[in-house]
């Protein structure tokens, strides 16, 4: 929908289209994420606290001219698409983001000051691999609910068995089902899980590496396997949808093609007859 309202002001012959098309130009685009990545790594010096006493004046002006750089492009592009701009999710993201830096950063809203370094994310509109992927993860969330399902049930069940079996031995990793939960995700992310658990529990029960081992076959390698897979799948489904629309926007346009022809074609037969009579 909103690629349609894009594609309808880019054709449009009114001032509306001629600042879409403005606004669209790849350098214009360029040079947006190129100050988008100024602005941010601006926000990174900022945190010098010797820089900011050598040059801290010239990156707050720096800072300023880019925020009303970034302003000036969402005034003209509201004023193009009027209230569609508000219909569009990254439009309204990339509105809160430069608005979070108009307002006075000051007693309790100080923290609003530290919120400015997300105006690099404004880069995920500009550059559509990124959409894409930002797109398809939300897009994966209802196939992850259900993977993210399994992965309550799997911990659960782990984390019971392992209270019950390793609980007397080692209260300080399995002493109560929390306990069990946070050991357990540490055995799941393979961090220190052999020398730190597995080993010191296998000397006083030898078998615990079954245990261990189907853990994290199931947990890791199936389980992750799945998380990849959903949001593979999600991304393959978009790209699809995106191929399919400007397949059905390539038909249109030689569908008119064909109309203007078929009207130029009418008017010199008729032209033609007026000529005879």
């Amino acid at each position: 929908m909103h690629q349609d309202v894009h594609t309808a002001l880019m054709n449009s012959p009114g001032w509306r289209g001629d600042i879409e098309r403005f606004m669209a130009r790849p350098f214009i685009q360029h040079m947006l994420i190129t100050l988008i990545v100024i602005n941010a790594a601006i926000l990174g010096i900022e945190t010098n606290a010797d820089i900011m006493a050598s040059i801290g004046e010239e990156l707050i002006l720096l800072d300023h001219v880019i925020l009303w750089i970034f302003i000036a492009e969402i005034v003209l592009l509201i004023a193009a698409r009027g209230w569609h701009f508000f219909t569009d999710p990254w439009c309204i993201f990339d509105f809160l983001v430069v608005a979070i830096a108009l307002v006075p950063a000051t007693g309790s809203l100080s923290v609003l000051r530290a919120l400015r370094v997300l105006r690099i994310l404004r880069l995920i509109n500009k550059i559509e691999s990124m959409r894409r992927v930002v797109g398809a993860l939300l897009g994966s969330l209802p196939g992850l609910g259900s993977v993210f399902g399994l992965v309550l049930i799997v911990f659960y069940v782990s984390g019971v068995i392992a209270t019950n079996m390793y609980g007397p031995e080692f209260p300080q990793r399995f002493g109560s089902l929390g306990m069990s939960f946070y050991t357990l995700f540490q055995v799941m992310t393979l961090e220190g899980w052999s020398e730190e658990i597995a080993r010191p529990i296998m000397e006083i029960y030898p078998t615990a590496w079954v245990f261990f081992l189907i853990f994290i076959f199931i947990s890791t390698f199936i389980v992750v396997n799945l998380f990849v897979a959903v949001i593979v799948d999600s991304i393959n489904s978009i790209k699809h949808q995106e191929d399919k629309g400007k397949d059905e926007s390539d038909v249109a346009t030689q569908l008119q093609a064909l109309q203007l022809e078929i009207a130029e074609l009418k008017d010199l037969i008729k032209a033609s007859t007026t000529r005879r009579d």
